[in-house]
């Protein structure tokens, strides 16, 4: 798989193909144990952003061009970078700093300017594929191209340590769940082990 995925980052007269994504399994609750970093998941769609000689596109998980509809982070996209691939969801940013899924779709269509890009992975960068760098490299070459803050594009931070405790201040915020990935693991397009989602079941009231 990953033979194919370098296969499909090559820039083919200056324009890089779609990489399909890797998706979580879901789990009950996050992996204990070392060499996992955990996310909190996003509740946005997931999207694709690619940047080349023939410009800024943004990609649904199934490959669909939605550039259109995402035109306000099109136009935000100024890295330093002559050419990448981000793996991420658009949101919009609620009032409390988590994400309001029933408000994207209305969003989308009608104020498109709240949309925001959170990237979380990189397939590639200035003509390399970095698919096959353990996912801490590849996250620490995103970091240096997307700034942690506020703006359309941003980064997803990630954190290591007690997975369950994570998981519990994640539930109380209101938040859909974790996404837990291995350290070391490879980007691979598909259902993935490497990657698990643990879901909220919501709030307690303690």
């Amino acid at each position: 798989m990953v033979a194919s995925l370098s296969k499909r980052a090559k820039v083919d007269g200056g324009r890089l193909e779609f990489i399909p994504p890797q998706m979580p399994t879901p789990v009950e609750q996050p992996p204990e144990g070392e060499g996992w970093v955990h996310e909190a998941e996003l509740d946005g769609y997931r999207t694709e952003i690619i940047i080349d000689k023939a410009g800024v596109r943004l990609y649904s998980k199934n490959g669909k061009d939605w550039t259109t509809k995402y035109w306000p982070i099109a136009l935000a996209v100024e890295l330093p970078c002559r050419a990448a691939i981000l793996d991420g969801e658009v949101i919009v940013s609620a009032e409390r700093g988590t994400t309001d899924s029933p408000e994207l779709e209305a969003a989308i269509w009608n104020e498109p300017s709240r949309l925001v890009f959170v990237a979380f992975d990189i397939l590639h960068l200035d003509g390399r594929n970095l698919a096959a760098l353990p996912l801490l490299q590849r996250k620490q070459a995103l970091r240096q191209l997307v700034e942690p803050g506020v703006g359309k594009i941003q980064y997803s931070e990630h954190f290591e340590g007690d997975a369950l405790a994570m998981f519990r201040a994640i539930e109380q915020e209101g938040l859909n769940g974790v996404i837990s990935k291995r350290a070391d693991s490879r980007y691979r397009s598909g259902p993935s082990r490497t990657w698990l989602k643990s879901r909220c079941t919501g709030p307690s009231d303690a």
